[in-house]
């Protein structure tokens, strides 16, 4: 059983009783609501799917990075479904597997929170939301960084969350202290080795790149001491038949990055079993992405907080023991074989190990949006009313009461205009980064220094997703800065000095993506665009690897075919292109802009009506102190982190963090209704 005792953090909540081609229609009327469950406050979909799915011998529905999204995106039509939704939905697509005579597995690779109220208002994170995530039957899940940064958070996994899944669940690089036992363990199992209804015979493995912010009650092996470890030689060599490996990681897909591990494994594994199907799943880069390995290999990773849940048919695999169908009837089938669209089959990340077998693998991938119409569509042919489940009725409307008991539905006020993360120039108007600064001269006052005139400084990675014109609620405080980080500060700098801090930050970053959900640990480079008016994927904190042809990233653009459409005024949304082209959305979108921003940012207040102050406060992030301090030492200013206090509590009664400016922002200065209607959609 969880944890339920444990204690229940919110913030405190005073409830009340751009650009014309980032967002979608003011039109409300647009905003359909009337929709059986999702949440009562939800938007639904207006643009179906594009088609039917192909379904194979063996078939897959992936999640990843969910972050605590299990309410879906109530302010956003494309992704409005809850997890009550997806539970009916994969309810469905189970029943249909087996009346097609096929296997269905569902899969998740990790990352259950940070990033919304429903996982984060609670301590540890994931108290609440957790068995609200446990309600889908899954059938293999891995870890992610973010069960990880913390140890109670790390202990809530290994006590709770890994005993409910047990051999399903799958950390064969991570190990935790056991308190109990004083040594060291699995926080999951190693592998798993295990026949499907059908007959497949399936070695798994569940494997984290090469972290190292976890909490020290953690272990986390690189996969090259993975290979080496006598449990993976032994059994990637087993003498039990295998019919497929499915490696599942917390790890990007496109191989030729700096930060991922997934060559390391996959080397291991081709050179151990050169002629056996390796099918790979992915997550930490938010990204939608499919990269062909070799010709019998491929890699689907499916987005983020559940904009997404990706789908992989594939049929071909040999196997004496399958008693199902390679070629159910009555659905399309796969028929791509593993062949990059445009050029070779394979990416180029393994140059020791591919198979040597011509192969009779064929593939069909597909992304999902993550809505009721998209469900529905694909569950039961659009018929609503036979779609929902009691158990996904029962799911809705446990999330309902969540949010309700916790108020995360509280209003600290009516944002006025939309603000994005990334589909505007930075400054500009409908930037989030543009109302950050002013916040923060607002709201971060030491009431015993308010006359003193301040700079503060933040990273934008802080920043962790955009702000919705309408109801600024206590859950999008959690969406929007989920971080608790504390303020601290070096008082009476010199403004000539401090003036050039933020500067000298972005011009050697550091540590700046430390707490960036989307690049963390990784040696990803931010380039800049070439064609800034030039749309790419909705994944407004796009991840470009050095080393590799970006073209699969940026410029994404997708060709108008025929559809289910029910409108000529497409939305905004992703437009992808993967190893297998531009035909992988399974919804059409027109793709939203992306504009790079610094890495820090920062605001002022109580400064002179003219002139600048000879001194002021500098305030910074508790957890860029140091590169605070070598920042100021390259200026000639020799102050170390004894220099370095507090400058609002960052814990106790009073505690003023990340989570706590916009709130209060917000209440100050924003209506507080009683009308708060919903404007511009970001997607």
């Amino acid at each position: 059983m969880y944890l339920f005792n444990a204690i229940i953090f919110l913030s405190s909540v005073v409830p009340a009783s751009t650009c014309d081609d980032c967002f979608g229609p003011r039109n409300n009327a647009a905003h359909v609501r009337h929709v059986p469950r999702m949440q009562p406050d939800a938007l639904n979909a207006t643009d179906g799917p594009r088609g039917p799915l192909a379904w194979g011998q063996l078939n897959f529905i992936h999640s990843t990075d969910t972050h605590g999204w299990l309410e879906g995106h109530v302010l956003e039509q494309n992704y409005g479904a809850d997890w009550g939704d997806f539970v009916s939905y994969t309810r469905h697509l189970k029943q249909r597997a087996g009346n097609l005579g096929v296997d269905l597995l569902l899969v998740d690779t990790g990352d259950l929170h940070d990033g919304n109220g429903l996982s984060d208002a609670t301590t540890p994170d994931g108290v609440l939301s957790n068995p609200i995530f446990d309600q889908i039957e899954y059938d293999l899940l891995t870890i992610g960084n973010h069960e990880l940064y913390l140890s109670s958070v790390a202990y809530e996994t290994f006590g709770n969350f890994s005993k409910i899944w047990g051999d399903k669940y799958l950390t064969s690089n991570v190990q935790i202290l056991n308190p109990a036992t004083n040594a060291f363990e699995y926080i999951g199992k190693q592998y798993r080795y295990f026949t499907t209804p059908h007959g497949l015979r399936v070695l798994s493995f569940g494997v984290l790149y090469d972290f190292t912010g976890n909490t020290n009650v953690t272990k986390v092996f690189k996969a090259a001491e993975v290979v080496q470890q006598q449990w993976f030689i032994d059994i990637i060599n087993t003498k039990l038949p295998v019919d497929i490996v499915v490696v599942l990681g917390h790890n990007p897909v496109r191989q030729t990055g700096s930060g991922s591990t997934f060559p390391i494994i996959f080397d291991a594994i081709r050179t151990a079993r050169p002629n056996i199907p390796i099918q790979i799943f992915g997550g930490h880069t938010h990204t939608r992405d499919f990269a062909v390995y070799d010709t019998m290999s491929t890699a689907l990773e499916s987005g983020r907080y559940c904009e997404t849940t990706g789908w992989l048919a594939m049929s071909g695999i040999e196997s004496s023991n399958y008693t199902g169908n390679k070629e159910p009837r009555g659905v399309p089938n796969p028929t791509q074989k593993a062949v990059k669209v445009g050029g070779t089959n394979s990416t180029g990340v393994s140059t020791t190990s591919t198979s040597d077998t011509s192969s009779e693998l064929v593939y069909f991938r597909r992304y999902l949006d993550f809505n009721r119409l998209t469900f529905s569509f694909h569950a039961v042919g659009s018929q609503s009313s036979t779609f929902d489940y009691h158990s996904g009725l029962r799911v809705s409307a446990d999330i309902t009461a969540i949010r309700q008991e916790f108020n995360l539905t509280g209003l600290y006020g009516c944002a006025p205009e939309s603000y994005c993360a990334s589909c505007k120039p930075f400054g500009s108007d409908g930037s989030i980064f543009q109302l950050i600064p002013i916040a923060l001269g607002v709201t971060v006052v030491n009431t015993t220094r308010a006359t003193i005139p301040r700079l503060i400084i933040i990273n934008t990675g802080s920043i962790r997703f955009d702000l919705v014109e309408g109801p600024f609620t206590v859950d999008d405080s959690f969406i929007v800065s989920p971080f608790t980080d504390g303020f601290q500060y070096i008082p009476n700098v010199p403004y000539s000095i401090a003036s050039k801090v933020d500067a000298g930050l972005n011009a050697d970053p550091g540590d700046s993506k430390k707490r960036d959900l989307s690049t963390t640990d990784f040696d990803f480079a931010a380039q800049a665009f070439t064609g800034k008016d030039s749309c790419v994927d909705a994944v407004l904190d796009t991840v470009f690897v050095p080393g590799f042809n970006h073209e699969g990233l940026k410029k994404r653009t997708a060709p108008m075919t025929r559809g289910n459409h029910k409108r000529q005024v497409i939305t905004p949304g992703y437009v992808t292109t993967d190893d297998f082209g531009t035909d992988g959305d399974d919804t059409i979108h027109t793709a939203i802009p992306y504009y790079p921003q610094p890495n820090y940012i920062q605001g002022s207040g109580s400064f002179p009506k003219v002139g600048t102050p000879a001194t002021v406060d500098l305030i910074f992030l508790d957890f860029i102190a140091s590169d605070v301090i070598s920042i100021l030492k390259g200026l000639g200013a020799m102050y170390t982190i004894a220099d370095v206090s507090y400058y609002l509590p960052p814990t106790g009664p009073d505690a003023f963090t990340t989570q706590s400016y916009l709130p209060l922002y917000a209440r100050r200065t924003w209506s507080q209704g009683p009308s708060c209607p919903i404007g511009r959609l970001i997607g």
